[in-house]
């Protein structure tokens, strides 16, 4: 009997074994998203934002409460084959020739061969390879077109492209929620599919969710700022008062402290160390969205 085999009759039943064994494999393959992220300083909170308005429009569409699942579980993965990206092309500070970009292309065939034999391949394919083709049939790396692109990849598709927007960058600053919006709105049908595109603009303009999702790490926490580097510095669920946290950019060390109700950063003059500028997993944040959405998958 093959391992898929016995993983399949493993999961042929409901008991509390079978869901923690499926929390495992999907904790197992975040932790490994959040290590990638987190070589550029500058993307902290992408995957959790990505997933989060994933799981937004999904749900705004009706879809069901597996596919709504395997979509959320898809936008935190969706940058997987980014760890075969050079540090130099990842994190320059300027437009990339037209071979740095052909790089950036491989991306999602490195994502999907890293994963291929994993037993949740077929649950995140279509986020993995699709998240960059277009309904034109322009994009990358297969050059799908119109509904041969499966429906995870045209949500997360959406939703990457107006965190990049939204988000700053060693270069430049992120646009303001309106703009991005307004630039989906003038791709539809050709950069993005136009009736969930139209979905998520609708989302944008009637309700402040994604308010309380631009510029944040995790719910309810904003990225600070670091005055040199700008919004690099991510503060986890379980910090308060007196910790540090650093800017993985320049390693300025900062101490959380309490201003009118709200917990501000303070640069200490110091740096950090290099234990201190190693990337830490924010194994809560995981916990949530793999006990969130094992629950309502089938694999």
């Amino acid at each position: 009997m093959s391992l898929l085999d016995k993983i399949s009759r493993v999961f042929s039943n409901n008991s509390q074994d079978t869901l923690n064994y499926k929390e495992d494999l999907l904790s197992s393959l975040l932790v490994m998203a959040w290590m990638v992220e987190a070589r550029d300083p500058y993307t902290g909170g992408h995957l959790w934002r990505v997933s989060r308005m994933s799981n937004l429009l999904a749900t705004e569409m009706k879809l069901s409460p597996a596919d709504v699942s395997r979509i959320t579980i898809g936008g935190f993965l969706h940058d997987l084959g980014k760890v075969s990206v050079p540090d130099s092309i990842l994190n320059k500070k300027g437009p990339l020739t037209d071979d740095e970009y052909d790089i950036i292309k491989t991306h999602p065939d490195v994502g999907w061969r890293m994963i291929a034999g994993h037993p949740l391949a077929s649950l995140i394919e279509a986020s993995v390879r699709g998240h960059h083709e277009k309904p034109d049939g322009k994009g990358y790396p297969r050059g799908l077109s119109g509904h041969d692109i499966p429906v995870d990849a045209r949500i997360v598709g959406i939703c990457d492209a107006f965190d990049a927007m939204t988000s700053t960058r060693s270069y430049r600053r992120g646009m303001p929620i309106e703009k991005a919006l307004s630039i989906i709105q003038s791709n539809l049908g050709t950069q993005f599919d136009q009736n969930i595109g139209e979905t998520f603009i609708k989302l944008g303009q009637s309700s402040h969710e994604l308010l309380h999702i631009v510029g944040h790490s995790d719910e309810g926490i904003p990225l600070h700022e670091c005055p040199m580097c700008g919004p690099t510095l991510v503060v986890q669920k379980d910090q308060g008062v007196g910790d540090h946290t650093y800017c993985r950019s320049c390693s300025g060390e900062f101490k959380l402290e309490e201003k009118e109700g709200n917990l501000v950063t303070q640069m200490t003059g110091k740096l950090g160390r290099p234990k201190n500028l190693e990337p830490e997993v924010d194994r809560d944040l995981i916990a949530r969205i793999v006990r969130d959405s094992a629950q309502h998958l089938s694999f």
